[in-house]
Parts: C-alpha cells; sequence; structure tokens
C-alpha cells in the first residue's frame, strides 16, 4: 500500500510538473508570435540602459567637479540592470490574468484541470528564465560600449543576491496578479503603477537617502531596495557574507512572507470573481 501510496504521489507530482511546462512553453510561444514587440522593447531597454549610463560617464563634464566616472558608471548600471529583471519578473507574474485576457483564453484556464499552484510555478520559470535572458544580452550589448571591471567583486554573493531577490519579487507579484483579475478594465494599469512607485523609492538610480524621509520610510517595504543594496555592496566594494547577509536574509523572509499570502489571496479574489463573472468581462 505504502509503495502503491508513493508511486501515485510521484505521478500527481510529474503531472503537475508537466502542466507547469505547458505554461511555460505556452509564453515563449506568445514571444514567438509577438516577437517584433520583443525587439522593440529589447532596443528601447537597450537605449534606455546605455542612455542611463552615458550619464555617469558624462557626469565629470556636467558638473564640473573631478568624480569616479567608472565607478558612477558602475553604480548606475548595476541599478539599471537589476532592475530591468525585477521588473520583467514583476510584470510575467502580476500580469498572468491579463495576457490571459488578452489571448480570449482566460475562462478556458480556469476551467482546466489544473490548479492555480501549478499555473503560478508555471508562470514564475518562465518569468526568471526570460528575464535572465532579456537582461542578459542588455548587458552583452553594453559591455560593447563600456569596459566593465569586475575584478575583485564577490560574484558569489551577486548570484545569492540574484536568487533571492526573485524570490521576494515572486511574492510581489502574485499578490499584485489579483488586480487584473479583480479589475479587467483598469487591474493592469494599476500593476504598472504599483511599479512605478517602487521605481520610486527603491533607489534604482541614487541612493535612497536622497529621498524625503516618508519616502525613506517606504522605501523600507521595497524588496529592490534591500537587492539594490546588496547587488552593489557584492560588486562594488567586494562585500563579504557577512555584511550581505542582513539583506539576503530580508529578501528571503519577504519571499516566504508574500508568496504563501499572495497564493491565498489570489485564491480568494479567484473565488470572487468566479462568482461575480469578471472572468469573462475582458476590459
Amino acid at each position: 500500500m505504502a509503495l502503491m501510496a508513493i508511486t501515485a504521489a510521484g505521478r500527481t507530482i510529474w503531472r503537475e510538473a508537466l502542466a507547469s511546462y505547458a505554461f511555460v512553453e505556452r509564453n515563449f510561444n506568445l514571444v514567438k508570435r509577438y516577437w517584433g514587440w520583443e525587439v522593440v522593447w529589447l532596443a528601447y531597454s537597450i537605449a534606455s540602459a546605455l542612455s542611463i549610463t552615458y550619464i555617469g560617464a558624462g557626469m565629470e563634464q556636467i558638473s564640473g567637479v573631478s568624480v569616479d566616472t567608472n565607478y558612477l558608471v558602475m553604480y548606475l548600471l548595476i541599478g539599471t540592470l537589476l532592475w530591468r529583471y525585477l521588473s520583467i519578473v514583476f510584470d510575467a507574474i502580476s500580469e498572468m490574468i491579463a495576457w490571459e485576457r488578452w489571448e480570449g483564453t482566460v475562462e478556458y484556464t480556469f476551467m482546466a484541470p489544473v490548479s492555480r499552484l501549478t499555473h503560478m510555478i508555471g508562470q514564475t520559470i518562465f518569468s526568471l528564465v526570460w528575464g535572465l535572458l532579456f537582461t542578459g544580452v542588455i548587458f552583452l550589448v553594453v559591455t560593447l560600449f563600456f569596459r566593465l571591471n569586475l575584478e575583485g567583486a564577490n560574484l558569489l554573493g551577486a548570484i545569492a543576491v540574484l536568487i533571492a531577490s526573485s524570490i521576494s519579487f515572486i511574492g510581489f507579484g502574485i499578490t499584485a496578479a489579483v488586480l487584473p483579475l479583480l479589475f479587467p478594465e483598469r487591474g493592469a494599469q494599476m500593476t504598472n503603477v504599483v511599479q512605478a512607485i517602487l521605481l520610486l523609492i527603491s533607489g534604482v538610480y541614487y541612493p535612497i537617502t536622497v529621498l524625503p524621509k516618508w519616502m525613506q520610510v517606504i522605501a523600507h517595504i521595497s524588496p529592490a531596495t534591500y537587492a539594490l543594496n546588496a547587488m552593489r555592496a557584492a560588486l562594488l566594494t567586494n562585500a563579504g557574507w557577512a555584511e550581505l547577509l542582513p539583506d539576503l536574509a530580508l529578501l528571503l523572509a519577504m519571499g516566504l512572507a508574500t508568496i504563501p499570502a499572495g497564493v491565498w489571496i489570489f485564491s480568494r479574489a479567484e473565488h470572487y470573481a468566479k462568482r461575480t463573472g469578471k472572468l469573462k468581462r475582458t476590459g
């Protein structure tokens, strides 16, 4: 009996894993279908990254004061690339219902014999893989324009920060995905507002200490604040594990708190949306 139970559990896990992969494959097929838009966003992102980085390169001429332009270029580039990656993860997860509505598949997806957790896992895997690929291309292009020096950087620490920040943003994305579910006409726009607020308060291009005091308080709610602080410490000052641990712990704690909370909130919102007929509305 025990062997049969283990076998049945293994089959269930395998079936759910295949279902999650199906969502990953479906999303990459959407990328291929709308490849023109992806090229547009990639070109825009590359131009934006270069423009921001050239601000650092030209700061000495702008200010008329001698500054460490190499440090400033790296400071801005780290913020630009990490934010681009995290925003892609956030977008792909928070707009998973909006994507279904745009494709006209929302009712089919919610009626399919697939758990919502399986759906979310597939969407999350896609967001991480696509975010790394997209950001990696931007990084490669930027290296053609700037000579980046990462000698002495704590690369393993930077990878740990990337993993921890990904986990924290998954939880935020799942929670934000409730907005397009409950507000078909304006939910996707609302997630963009949330993302814009995170961009403003998290210190992507500047230290949060330059913000007004009340905004600095809000900044400590954003996981991007700790991700950027730790990533810059690892790559710019070769910070050791002892220095990175507080930020890593906070990022992991945020993820462990917001992921289950987001799944629970989403399940309640899904039940409400089905009961009130919001799924059928396309906005």
